[in-house]
């Protein structure tokens, strides 16, 4: 089941019910929570989604240097206990995904995109901000 203060409550359940899958969170590109499986505590999930922000600008940055730019379509950390996962997730969104060591990395980006399509990249969307 998913925490969310609107009406998208359904959002993360299939991408949480992957086993392996720790953590499931949408954030806006500027890291503020969107929505947080309720097995993600609330400070926790505030954590994870101002960190994939961070990243998400990091590999804006490497795009900028060493790409064409533009907004990274995914950014992957391996690290001791697990990988994250961050893809964008409509204009202005991203997915992250915390799992566990012994998990297929490549059947979690599979089911994250998977669930970004089902749900609809608009209903990700964030609307811009007026100045």
């Amino acid at each position: 089941m998913v925490v969310q203060a609107g009406d998208n409550s359904w959002m993360l359940d299939e991408i949480r019910s992957v086993r392996g899958v720790r953590h499931a969170v949408v954030l806006t590109s500027d890291g503020l929570l969107k929505v947080r499986t309720e097995h993600t505590d609330t400070d926790v999930a505030d954590k994870l989604a101002a960190a994939c922000a961070g990243l998400t600008s990091l590999g804006r940055g490497i795009s900028d240097e060493f790409g064409t730019g533009g907004e990274p379509r995914q950014v992957m950390v391996e690290f001791d206990g697990g990988f994250l996962f961050v893809r964008e997730a409509g204009d202005g969104s991203r997915l992250a995904v915390v799992t566990e060591a012994v998990i297929d990395p490549a059947l979690i980006a599979q089911q994250m995109q998977m669930q970004v399509l089902q749900i609809g990249e608009r209903t990700l969307s964030t609307p811009m901000r007026k100045s």
